[in-house]
């Protein structure tokens, strides 16, 4: 069902040719307690992508569905937008706990928001914190005109803003990106984290207007 694999809209071309490739043997060679226990979970491309949702991507940020299409043959985008609506109204009738969130330009599987308070007894509920008007200045600046070093900022601030670079990068919301020879020290970027607390797909949504990007963020919990 992988990228490697056979396409998952097409026919088995022989009898037992798809447990073969899979590494399975036939339903008529398993005991009847190994058949019980294999049937409950149809492999499909519905079950593949719940699979990907329940596992999330390596850096946490939410699956594109061109992501996942990518990792299945035969699947077009389009697709895994609709086997989100499927999977959401699946949860729904069965009323499980969690959904199918769309975030940024992706999607994340989340708790609901009335079981979010058995999350907080696990882990404790995360202590919100207001970013200070000189942190919502030095980001303001990062995002209209990244990448920016910190002396860039220091320049356009009249001021050293090193100490807030610093608790900006630890808050994820901007990271050093290093990879620039020309730059040792390294110039500043924003992160999907950013987006993602500010409800933006990208940044070409950023507002225009200086003015209304400083009303949004003050009163952004982060």
């Amino acid at each position: 069902m992988l990228s490697t694999g056979d396409d998952p809209y097409a026919a088995p071309q022989g009898p037992g040719d798809a447990f073969h490739d899979a590494g399975l043997e036939p339903a008529e060679n398993q005991t009847q307690s190994d058949h019980a226990s294999d049937a409950v979970c149809e492999v499909s491309p519905r079950t593949i992508l719940e699979a990907m949702l329940f596992v999330g991507s390596p850096t946490n940020e939410p699956l594109t569905s061109g992501q996942v299409a990518s990792l299945m043959r035969g699947v077009r985008p389009a697709e895994i937008d609709q086997l989100v609506v499927s999977l959401n109204q699946s949860y729904q009738d069965q009323g499980c706990p969690y959904e199918i969130i769309s975030e940024g330009a992706g999607y994340r599987l989340a708790l609901r928001t009335e079981f979010q308070r058995v999350r907080d007894r696990f882990y404790g509920k995360a202590r919100q914190a207001r970013l200070s008007q000189a942190a919502i200045e030095v980001l303001s600046l990062v995002a209209y005109s990244q990448p920016l070093s910190a002396d860039d900022v220091k320049l356009s601030r009249g001021t050293s803003s090193g100490a807030i670079l610093n608790q900006l990068v630890r808050r994820e919301l901007l990271q050093l990106d290093r990879s620039d020879p020309d730059f040792r020290r390294g110039r500043y970027r924003t992160t999907p984290r950013f987006l993602q607390l500010f409800g933006l797909q990208s940044l070409d949504e950023l507002p225009r207007s200086d003015d209304a990007a400083t009303s949004e963020s003050s009163g952004t919990a982060i």
